[in-house]
């Protein structure tokens, strides 16, 4: 008996440790696929954007290699407690880490459209989102990979300022657009790549939130956000 249940734990660990590769993985290549996409965006490279969007597609399906990992984890090992959230989070993380990559991939798009057109200054109002935005995205990884709760704390706070300064594009830019509505397209674009960085601060905390259940076993989803405001 004490062998076998050696050899089901050592079996237990390496697909663990095969999933955590996996997710691993993954956050790189959507971050990548995130700084590609701005970079496209604020020097007018469209290759960079192109990259972006071919990326997407191994995401797509690191997400679902990683889904599979996790549900036949969950069959074959039943886990409990702490092994059962570690498996939990880490598919809660390749979801929302495929949705930062889409998120990423819109700002591809519109990117390559903004590079068709001549340049304006207010693209570079999206320079703050953009750091807060990978700022929080980098920080809600390497708090799921250390375990640092008290970092995933921090992270709606920094949401939240991230949602400000979104509100304040979008009141600059429905200004410049009742001056100028011949770069209304261009500053369409500019709202929309604004939007995604905001989503891609929403799924960044989302990261975040897993890590702290997945440490302590408590749900801040909604929780921490209502005391914060209390």
């Amino acid at each position: 008996m004490l062998e076998r249940g050696k050899h089901i734990s050592t079996s237990f660990d390496a697909a663990l440790n095969s999933l955590k590769n996996d997710a691993l993985m993954m956050s790189s290549l959507a971050e990548r696929l995130l700084e590609n996409a701005m970079q496209g965006l604020l020097k007018r490279d469209s290759t960079l954007c192109n990259l972006a969007i071919a990326d997407d597609e191994e995401v797509d399906v690191l997400e679902k290699q990683i889904d599979k990992e996790g549900v036949e984890i969950m069959i074959r090992f039943h886990p409990v407690a702490s092994d059962m959230r570690q498996v939990i989070s880490t598919m809660k993380l390749s979801s929302n880490l495929e949705r930062i990559a889409d998120q990423s991939v819109v700002i591809a798009r519109r990117a390559k459209k903004l590079n068709l057109r001549p340049t304006v200054p207010e693209i570079f109002l999206l320079e703050p989102l953009y750091r807060e935005a990978i700022g929080i995205f980098r920080d809600s990884l390497r708090a799921f990979v250390d375990g640092d709760a008290d970092l995933a704390l921090q992270l709606k706070p920094r949401d939240r300022y991230l949602d400000t300064l979104n509100s304040g594009l979008n009141d600059k830019l429905a200004e410049r657009m009742g001056t100028d509505p011949d770069q209304v397209p261009t500053y369409l674009n500019i709202v929309f790549i604004a939007r995604a960085l905001e989503r891609i601060g929403d799924h960044a905390t989302n990261i975040g939130e897993d890590a702290f259940w997945r440490e302590q076993a408590e749900d801040i989803r909604h929780t921490f956000g209502a005391a914060q405001e209390e």
